[in-house]
């Protein structure tokens, strides 16, 4: 398929994004990206009139129509294109997945977020905690397996790797490696950072750190 047929919306720090990235990548998807450069200030008209519910990418535009929300982007990717299929092949298995895909969506970035914008050393700490709670639960599902699909790298996997680009950023300001608390999830990590689709897809974490200390300078943190 040619990249006029397929169009990502983007923001180069945007985990949600990278996220999309990766899902295209794993299905072979050609696709043109369109970068948003001031996400907090002048969106584009082409932003606003595919998102005019949230205004915030990512979106993809498949044939002109949008689709949105990463989650369910990296759904219709899936059911679009369904050679190298994201999630499993049983319901039970899609019932899991979808399952992870909740948690990770509702707990693992607002909790990273509240790291990297905390100022007493009592916030850092209680939000140190609640991070590395959630992980808890991530590394006891991944247990002994490759990836959290398994043998192969799937829905979850790339749920979860695109948010990992800000992870360092992260453990600079909370205080903590995360290979030090779960080395499985942590080789985890670095195996999903193996594979081109997604080394080729994901800022670096060095480029993110960075980015989130201005962050914190612009909204008086530090």
């Amino acid at each position: 398929m040619g990249k006029d047929d397929v169009k990502l919306l983007s923001m180069w720090a945007s985990p949600f994004c990278m996220r999309v990235k990766v899902a295209l990548a794993e299905k072979d998807v050609a696709y043109e990206e369109i970068l948003e450069s001031d996400l907090m200030g002048a969106k584009t008209e082409l932003l606003i009139k595919s998102n005019p519910v949230h205004k915030q990418v990512p979106v993809l535009l498949h044939d002109d129509k949008p689709v949105v929300e990463s989650t369910n982007i990296l759904t219709y990717i899936d059911e679009v294109w369904p050679a190298k299929p994201l999630l499993p092949a049983c319901a039970y298995g899609k019932s899991r997945a979808r399952f992870w895909a909740d948690y990770i969506d509702r707990k693992v970035f607002p909790a990273g977020r509240n790291v990297w914008t905390a100022k007493e050393d009592d916030q850092v700490e209680s939000a140190r905690k609640e991070f590395l709670d959630i992980l808890m639960y991530l590394d006891g599902t991944l247990g002994e397996q490759d990836y959290f699909n398994g043998d192969t790298f799937g829905f979850v996997d790339i749920l979860l790797i695109g948010l990992t680009s800000w992870f360092p950023a992260f453990e600079k300001y909370g205080g903590f490696k995360v290979e030090d608390e779960y080395p499985k999830l942590a080789a985890w990590i670095t195996r999903s950072y193996a594979r081109e689709t997604v080394s080729e897809s994901l800022t670096s974490p060095e480029k993110i750190t960075n980015f989130v200390g201005m962050m914190r300078q612009m909204y008086g943190i530090e």
